[in-house]
């Protein structure tokens, strides 16, 4: 995973796989290890990512989450995307990939990283394995 000036990149001859054109970050301060149910700050955050990007929510074809597999982070997640994307939110394909791999603690954001611009490359979504009971809240 190499990130760089994307002029630079070009000047070297490199394969582009993906730019980063915009982000977003939040904290949550809500409790020690919980997380607040309605996703807030967690949308704020999509938000502005997107608007950096100078995208909408409707140009979002896959969302890889962080998908943990606990109530409590899955929930929060699924309403984070509902007050960020909207409508959108119910046609947009969403799955982890830590159903496959685990989690990496804090090389998980990379993993994903690399795991989204190869799926974007090949024209793929990864499943999320193992997932037999989805939570209805989680829709």
């Amino acid at each position: 995973l190499i990130l760089e000036e994307l002029d630079h990149a070009r000047a070297r001859g490199a394969r582009i796989y993906a730019e980063v054109a915009g982000f977003g970050t939040r904290s949550n301060a809500y409790h020690m290890t919980g997380l607040r149910s309605d996703g807030a700050e967690m949308a704020e955050a999509i938000r502005i990512a997107l608007a950096e990007a100078r995208l909408t929510g409707e140009r979002i074809d896959y969302v890889n989450a962080h998908g943990s597999g606990t109530k409590q982070n899955d929930r929060h997640e699924t309403a984070a995307f509902k007050t960020s994307l909207g409508r959108h939110a119910h046609r947009v394909p969403v799955s982890s990939i830590k159903s496959m791999i685990g989690h990496s603690l804090g090389a998980i954001g990379a993993l994903e990283l690399v795991a989204c611009v190869l799926a974007m490359d090949h024209g793929l979504i990864p499943p999320t394995a193992n997932l037999h009971e989805p939570d209805p809240l989680c829709d």
